[in-house]
């Protein structure tokens, strides 16, 4: 079984895994000094990979929450790592480690993390939908990530619905927004049994399954998996979204199309190990 290390890269931490196989051996966390210069962020990656990393190690791979040239393995923009733009990640991290480095964006890593280690290894199409305080999107299309024009396929949530985007109706956002309540607390509100937050979550999950509609009537999948912390509330707005897809017009379609959650710890960083994976 080869050895990746695979990196999840946010805007606060950096989470480093060292993966063999289906096994996630090691994981370490370290703050990503996003305020810092270009070099020092980098350095205070290396810094974590040099606390993992083994002559056993084949591959890096790593998932970043922005826009990537995946030909010159450059991150073009990262709102959360502001010295990065235009900056060669690719590039540095091979001429000092010696091996190959895999770059994707961090909801396709998602994809990847559910389709290598979890629920997704059943399906060959299906797309993988990150719901939290944003709303992601990852595809994985003949068994491999389909990554677009910059990495920038399966943005789902961008897309306009009502009198915003998916994502005002399907995100963490949503309760807040419009119950002034996090979702944690509407959630708690609901598995005690409170009607009102009950009625909510069904309508985040008519809004979810609108989404799901969507990503149907264009991709026509065997799957949609959902990530992310509110997919743990599955339980709370699954009537919702049976709701709106009673209304997808195709029944033939609809009723063959599993929707289901897929949460487990470091699937982000699992995902990018994914990405090794996803090249043989």
């Amino acid at each position: 079984m080869d050895t990746v290390l695979g990196i999840d890269i946010g805007g606060t931490s950096i989470t480093c895994g060292l993966v063999k196989g289906k096994e996630l051996i090691s994981v370490l966390s370290k703050p990503t000094l996003a305020d810092k210069s270009a070099e020092e962020v980098f350095e205070n990656l290396a810094s974590c990979i040099d606390t993992l990393i083994n002559n056993q190690v084949k591959a890096i791979g790593l998932g970043v929450p922005g826009l990537l040239n995946q030909e010159e393995g450059c991150i073009l923009n990262i709102s959360n790592i502001p010295a990065w733009k235009d900056f060669p990640l690719r590039n540095k991290l091979q001429e000092k480690y010696n091996i190959p480095v895999f770059l994707d964006n961090d909801a396709n890593c998602f994809a990847l993390g559910t389709k290598h280690f979890g629920k997704g290894y059943n399906y060959k199409n299906f797309a993988g939908i990150v719901l939290g305080t944003g709303v992601g999107g990852g595809l994985i299309i003949d068994d491999k990530i389909h990554s677009g024009l910059f990495c920038s396929a399966g943005e789902i949530g961008c897309m306009p619905y009502k009198d915003g985007t998916f994502e005002t109706y399907c995100a963490s956002t949503f309760f807040p927004n419009n119950y002034k309540l996090s979702g944690k607390e509407m959630a708690d509100k609901a598995n005690a049994g409170d009607a009102d937050a009950i009625a909510a979550f069904h309508a985040f999950g008519y809004h979810l399954g609108k989404l799901a509609t969507n990503i149907i009537f264009t991709l026509s999948p065997e799957a949609i998996i959902l990530g992310g912390s509110i997919s743990q509330s599955f339980h709370l707005f699954k009537s919702g979204l049976d709701a709106a897809m009673e209304e997808f017009p195709f029944k033939s379609i609809s009723s063959n199309i599993d929707i289901i959650p897929d949460h487990f710890d470091n699937i982000a960083v699992l995902g990018a190990a994914g990405l090794y994976y996803n090249s043989l």
